[in-house]
Formats: C-alpha cells, structure tokens, sequence
C-alpha cells in the first residue's frame, strides 16, 4: 500500500516494483479492493488502483480501538500483579 500512498498505479506497475509475480499482485488488489482500502477504474486495458481514504481512516480506527484495548488489558493486569504481590 505504500506505493499507493504516493499516487494511483496500475498493476504492472506494482508488480515491477515487488518481488512477486503479477497474478499475485492481482489477488492481493483484489483481496484490498474487497476489504474498501483501494479503488480501481480503467483506462484501456490497464487497471488502475488507488487508495480510498475513508477504507484506510477505518481500518486505522479499527487498529487504534484494538491497540487502546490491548494497552488497557496489559495495565489493568500489571496493577492486579502489583496489588497481589
């Protein structure tokens, strides 16, 4: 996704800069594209992609409600330790 970050591209493109195989950059596109964090259109018989902002906002909503979470877990168990000790 950081290749994305900086402008579309298609999926060529991506691949030529990965050390995968182009199928393999297409399912993974796909697998993105399925999840809402990019966006693709065409222009001829290339496939552009792009990333969707509000996907990337969510997913990073979703990751920073899991890390707080985790964050609280570890400190109410460390203070629980403490206490008992």
């Amino acid at each position: 996704m950081a290749s994305l970050a900086e402008r579309p591209r298609a999926v060529g493109e991506l691949a030529d800069e990965l050390p995968v195989s182009r199928p393999a950059v297409s399912q993974h596109l796909k697998v993105l594209k399925e999840a809402g964090l990019v966006a693709e259109h065409s222009e001829g018989t290339r496939h552009i992609f792009r990333l969707r902002p509000e996907g990337v906002a969510a997913l990073r909503d979703q990751l920073d409600t899991f890390w707080n979470r985790a964050l609280a877990n570890y400190t109410a168990t460390a203070e629980d330790t403490e206490e008992s000790s």
